[in-house]
């Protein structure tokens, strides 16, 4: 199949640094690829990838410091990816919502995976407004604020097998991984490690606009002997950071669409001490993988806890779960049937009455 993979610009493709849409977006490109598909990835020039690449710009555009406005960019590509669109069976979008407008106006069959939250309510009218396209979701729980999208199904997301060491012996710290954020709590983290004795290891980057969370709540923190912030690091260091922790915290405050570290830890062998938010309950089996929190005071529990479970089974979970093929394959399936079902290219918008439109049928990744 010939498929065109369209990535945000913001992160190569797969990051130097941070950047989890970037990195699946590499994964599953790098496997269709490995699979014999024909696939064409549009992201920024710096990635690294086996596909043909089509940029618009030379670099990830968060470490260009040139780069003043991101949407040019952004913009480049699309006009990159509609002049040649009839060459593809497939155009799969990672970039939100910009795409809209020109995918209902041309005939190749495309997808979006939404990638963010969805519980905003400036989305609403927009979702509305193009609820005929066809979307996937990355977790169910995502999928809660805007249920009568036209779902094409739920696909979870999945690192090649190879990617992570398994380490069958626990550290003696927690560790966190990340960013530094209202909704990702780091704060909850250090709170647990000062509860319970451990030491913390941080690593995490600073958004410019977390800046001011960082130097009012998190820093003065990071005083106590028991708490290392590392900074940002990148994936050749995460292997040896998750690997040799005791556990991964993941203290979040938001609807989390996925949390894709989750999964980089049972790769691992390393449980996790989740916040109950989002996707946690679908990515974590209770007991097994890790444990689902409501408080602190279960966390503190939880840490105690950590020596009941099997890093060897968490592994094995990944393996069943969250691999790259299974992805790759649920992916697949979905393309295959845009390709037999997708109805004509409109001319003019769609009257935005309010009114849901009738979905498709799902197909649901088995949590």
């Amino acid at each position: 199949m010939r498929i065109a993979q369209v990535a945000p610009l913001y992160e190569s493709v797969p990051p130097k640094l941070y950047g989890g849409t970037e990195r699946v977006v590499s994964y599953l490109t790098e496997e269709l690829v490995r699979q014999g598909h024909e696939v064409t990835l549009f992201a920024s020039g710096d990635s690294q990838t086996r596909a043909r690449l089509v940029s618009p710009c030379a670099r990830a555009l968060r470490l260009d410091a040139r780069c003043r406005d991101p949407l040019v960019y952004h913009i480049l590509m699309l006009e990159q990816v509609f002049r040649e669109a009839a060459d593809f069976d497939l155009i799969h979008f990672h970039i939100d919502y910009l795409h809209f407008p020109l995918v209902r106006r041309q005939l190749t069959p495309a997808l979006t995976t939404l990638h963010g939250r969805l519980d905003l309510p400036d989305l609403v009218p927009l979702y509305r407004e193009f609820g005929d396209l066809p979307v996937v979701s990355i977790s169910n729980a995502q999928r809660q604020p805007l249920p009568w999208l036209n779902w094409q199904g739920t696909v979870y997301h999945g690192l090649p097998p190879d990617l992570y060491t398994f380490q069958p012996q626990p550290g003696s710290y927690l560790a966190f991984l990340g960013r530094i954020s209202p909704e990702k709590r780091p704060d909850r983290a250090i709170d647990i490690a000062l509860r319970t004795g451990m030491p913390l290891k941080i690593a995490a980057k600073v958004d410019r606009v977390d800046r001011a969370y960082f130097e009012e709540v998190i820093r003065p923190r990071l005083r106590h002997p028991l708490v290392e912030y590392l900074g940002e690091i990148g994936e050749a260091e995460k292997n040896a950071f998750l690997g040799n922790a005791y556990a991964l915290l993941f203290p979040v405050d938001w609807p989390e669409p996925f949390g894709l570290v989750m999964i980089e830890a049972l790769a691992c062998g390393t449980p996790v001490i989740a916040y109950r938010c989002g996707s946690v309950p679908e990515v974590l089996e209770h007991g097994v993988t890790g444990y689902i929190v409501d408080g602190l005071e279960e966390a503190v529990r939880a840490v105690e806890r950590i020596p009941l479970l099997s890093r060897q089974q968490c592994r094995q979970v990944f393996e069943a779960r969250f691999s790259v093929a299974r992805m790759a394959r649920d992916y697949l399936a979905i393309y295959e049937r845009l390709r037999h079902t997708r109805p004509p290219a409109v001319s003019v918008g769609l009257p935005a009455d309010g009114r849901p439109v009738a979905t498709a049928d799902s197909v649901v990744t088995a949590a």
